[in-house]
């Protein structure tokens, strides 16, 4: 049990650490992702936000 409340606070805790959705940081971040390994979400929130 205390292995599973240790691998969810690690979860969030990088969830946490992550860039709001849209702004400079994370359109950098996902520049430098394989963009095969981007999800249908992160797709279209790159086009809303980092290239209109």
């Amino acid at each position: 049990m205390k292995k599973v409340f240790a691998m969810l606070a690690v979860v969030f805790f990088v969830a946490g650490c992550s860039p709001e959705v849209g702004s400079d940081d994370w359109c950098k971040e996902l520049k430098e992702k394989p963009k095969g390994d981007w999800s249908a979400n992160e797709a279209t929130d790159f086009a809303k936000h980092c290239v209109f």
